[in-house]
């Protein structure tokens, strides 16, 4: 089992904690996530008020010169409004940088502010993509690539350079809950993130159930299952409701304000961490039993929790990665580990 964190480097809309604050305390967050031995470190692509982070190689460009270990990922990358060269070459930089440690995440995109920026049309939001990501990994196999599609200039025996370390960079697909979805990164022999805000681990079971049907329907290899989730450690459970629950309610109805939705309170958000939720906000020894139970029902072999939210201050986010790499991680990676070798001995 990975675990690991993910951000959207939220900012304030206001008064409050700016970018140029912001981002030097994401790198210090990366640098510490990697000095406590978590696995990964993602950085969400937002381009909107309230996020600090539309070009998430460069920031984890600089986060890999502060680490030697840590895997570092967008999370994810919106490549339906992004140009797949442009993408594979800016983390072919962040690979050569970190010596071999990057990753993309690739995803259609919930918001559609970088599809009105770069002069996308929504209504093609789904062949984007799926041409997108056809071209992305062409461009990952060694050789010259020829292409052509509907939505950018043909390739015609173009050589992309430099090179990755990594034979390949490593390409995950994010999915909010579309069966489809699941289904494209299967036939692709792709590994799976299922992104969550909330539900039951159990209501995504049948997603993970899917993929690896799907996986031996087109003949592909077994391929790994991660889970994103909103998710928070303090020393005691008291303190980390109240850290982190009226954050998460101020990111809530920032984006819902947009859409209608009604305001959400922290006790709604609170009512989201019950037993077995896909939040696991609390103290050490909470967070592990929630990722146990969902590692149980999902069987997945990776977790990333959304520590970083809305207006949570820096010295928390610090205290719940440390407390995530030392008290969490060790104790959920040697159970995973005793529950699988139990299951090969039957």
């Amino acid at each position: 089992m990975e675990i690991g964190a993910f951000t959207f480097a939220d900012v304030a809309v206001g008064d409050g904690v700016g970018p140029a604050q912001r981002i030097p305390e994401l790198i210090e967050e990366i640098a510490l996530a990697d000095e406590v031995g978590l696995d990964v470190f993602g950085l969400g692509e937002h381009h909107r008020a309230g996020f600090g982070a539309p070009a998430p190689a460069v920031l984890l460009a600089a986060a890999a010169a502060r680490t030697s270990r840590i895997r570092l990922t967008s999370a994810v990358t919106v490549l339906g409004s992004d140009d797949p060269v442009r993408v594979f070459e800016q983390f072919t930089a962040l690979d050569l940088v970190s010596r071999g440690r990057a990753e993309i995440m690739a995803g259609r995109g919930a918001l559609p502010d970088s599809f009105r920026l770069f002069g996308h049309d929504m209504g093609d939001y789904d062949a984007l993509f799926h041409e997108k990501l056809r071209l992305l990994l062409a461009l990952r196999e060694p050789g010259p690539v020829s292409w052509s599609g509907r939505f950018r200039p043909p390739l015609d025996n173009e050589v992309i350079l430099p090179r990755p370390v990594q034979d390949r960079l490593p390409v995950w697909i994010g999915v909010g809950g579309s069966p489809n979805s699941v289904v494209r990164a299967a036939s692709l022999g792709l590994p799976l993130v299922l992104g969550t805000v909330g539900g039951s681990a159990g209501h995504f079971a049948p997603m993970a159930d899917l993929f690896r049907e799907a996986l031996a329907h087109y003949g592909q290899p077994a391929q790994p299952v991660a889970l994103t989730l909103h998710g928070f450690v303090a020393d005691t459970s008291q303190k980390a409701a109240g850290i982190y629950f009226p954050a998460d309610a101020a990111l809530f109805n920032m984006i819902g304000a947009e859409r209608g939705i009604p305001p959400v309170t922290a006790a709604d958000m609170a009512a989201k961490n019950g037993p077995g939720s896909t939040y696991a906000v609390g103290s050490p020894g909470q967070v592990v039993e929630k990722l146990l139970h969902q590692y149980e029902v999902l069987g997945h072999q990776r977790v990333m929790l959304q520590l970083a939210v809305g207006p949570v201050p820096h010295r928390d986010v610090m205290r719940a990665i440390e407390l995530l790499g030392t008290e969490v991680a060790p104790v959920v990676r040697a159970e995973v580990a005793r529950r699988e070798s139990a299951e090969v001995a039957q």
